[in-house]
C-alpha cells in the first residue's frame, strides 16, 4: 500500500513537471533568425504576464493601414531588473523595437530591444531561450 502511495505521488510530480517543460519553446521554433525586423509604432497594450511578457505595438505599413504586432520579450522579472517597468509603457507611448519575426509570417516578433522616443533604449529579449542576444 505504501509503495502505491510512493509511486503515485511521483506520478503525479512527474507529470506536473513534464507539463511546465512542454508549455514552454525554444526560439527557433517559433521565430527565424533570418528575419530581422524593425518596428516603428506606439504601444497598445502590455501583457505582464510570465513566462514573457508581451507588447502589442501599432506599426503603419507602406500602404498607410496600420497593422498590430505582438512582440515577446524576456519575463517581467527580467524586464524589471533591466530598468523596465510597465507603467513605462501606457498606450499611445511612441517606440522602436528590434527583434526577428514569426516563423509562419504573422505580425508577431520576438523582441531583443527596445528604443523610446527621448533616446532610452532597453534589451527586452529572453534569456536562456536560444534567441540571439544584442551583439551577435
Amino acid at each position: 500500500m505504501r509503495t502505491a502511495l510512493v509511486m503515485a505521488v511521483c506520478g503525479v510530480l512527474l507529470l506536473g513537471s513534464s507539463a511546465r517543460l512542454v508549455a514552454h519553446h525554444s526560439f527557433a521554433s517559433e521565430f527565424d533568425i533570418n528575419r530581422p525586423i524593425q518596428l516603428t509604432g506606439t504601444v497598445t497594450k502590455v501583457e505582464w504576464i510570465n513566462p514573457h511578457a508581451w507588447i502589442y505595438v501599432d506599426v503603419k505599413k507602406p500602404d498607410g493601414t496600420i497593422e498590430n504586432w505582438a512582440v515577446e520579450t524576456g519575463t517581467p522579472n527580467t524586464l524589471l531588473r533591466r530598468g523596465l517597468k510597465k507603467t513605462d509603457l501606457p498606450p499611445g507611448t511612441a517606440l522602436k523595437v528590434a527583434g526577428y519575426q514569426a516563423r509562419d509570417g504573422t505580425p508577431k516578433a520576438n523582441g531583443v530591444n527596445v528604443t523610446f522616443s527621448d533616446g532610452r533604449a532597453l534589451t527586452i529579449g529572453s534569456v536562456g531561450s536560444g534567441a540571439p542576444t544584442e551583439g551577435r
